[in-house]
């Protein structure tokens, strides 16, 4: 397996959206010569800053049109540029789970376009929220990734995305209150929701924290705080922490 990362240039991205399509799709041309990469087919994971996302429980008797009605009414499309699709997840009990995502279709088309630019086919566009949660190996955790300017949070039930936000983490300073407070949304959303405190949190980091930092955040948020979990089917000798979008991308059961 090959792999490799790049920054590209400052001023092609700006909040997940592709700004510079020539710029973005240079540097991923780049790479991968750099990296001798030679398939042209490319599955791509965008940032949720462009997409909004919705878990839904509906009776497994609503028909299609039942739950365009209210997904009408809870995910506005806004105007003629958004785009919205619901695919059911799951199905017991006499209900059906439905996972629902609205884009914006001139955001996707800009990430397609600089793909292209570098010479790929962009076969599959996928949320990078839903790619983190199928490369998890765990069935429900708060996963805060620091790796990103801001940081993002992922709250993930039943191995689906149900929340995702940002915050700014001074980079400087103890990191452990600056995550709880961070966090603190997702707490108090599942407090009224009847969410489990023993919901573990999983932290993802480019560089290592001090080795007091998981008793502190537990301390402060009453949530256990776990390492980063070996994505399953994948070897050992895989840095899995940097690429874990990416194994999510590979995970998907349609491409």
């Amino acid at each position: 397996m090959r792999c490799g990362e790049a920054a590209v240039p400052p001023g092609s991205l700006a909040g997940g959206r592709v700004v510079d399509q020539a710029a973005v799709g240079n540097a991923i041309r780049t790479l991968i010569a750099r990296t001798e990469v030679t398939t042209t087919r490319a599955l791509v994971a965008v940032s949720d800053a462009i997409a909004s996302f919705r878990v839904l429980s509906f009776p497994a008797t609503a028909s299609d049109d039942d739950i365009n009605r209210a997904l009408s009414e809870q995910m506005d499309l806004g105007s003629g540029r958004m785009t919205r699709r619901h695919v059911e997840v799951s199905r017991s009990d006499g209900q059906q789970t439905v996972y629902a995502a609205v884009w914006d279709r001139s955001q996707v088309q800009s990430v397609a376009g600089a793909v292209r630019l570098a010479g790929l086919d962009p076969a599959v566009v996928d949320l990078k929220s839903l790619c983190i949660a199928r490369s998890l190996a765990v069935d429900a955790c708060l996963f805060v990734d620091l790796s990103t300017e801001p940081c993002e949070l992922l709250v993930i039930e039943d191995r689906l995305p149900r929340l995702w936000h940002t915050f700014k983490l001074d980079r400087g300073a103890d990191p452990a209150p600056a995550i709880a407070k961070g966090l603190r949304p997702a707490l108090e959303l599942r407090r009224r929701t009847g969410g489990g405190d023993d919901t573990p949190i999983v932290v993802r980091a480019d560089q290592e924290l001090p080795s007091s930092f998981s008793i502190r955040l537990e301390g402060l948020t009453g949530h256990p705080v776990e390492g980063l979990p070996q994505p399953l089917r994948v070897d050992p000798d895989v840095r899995y922490g940097p690429y874990l979008t990416c194994l999510g991308l590979i995970m998907r059961r349609k491409a």
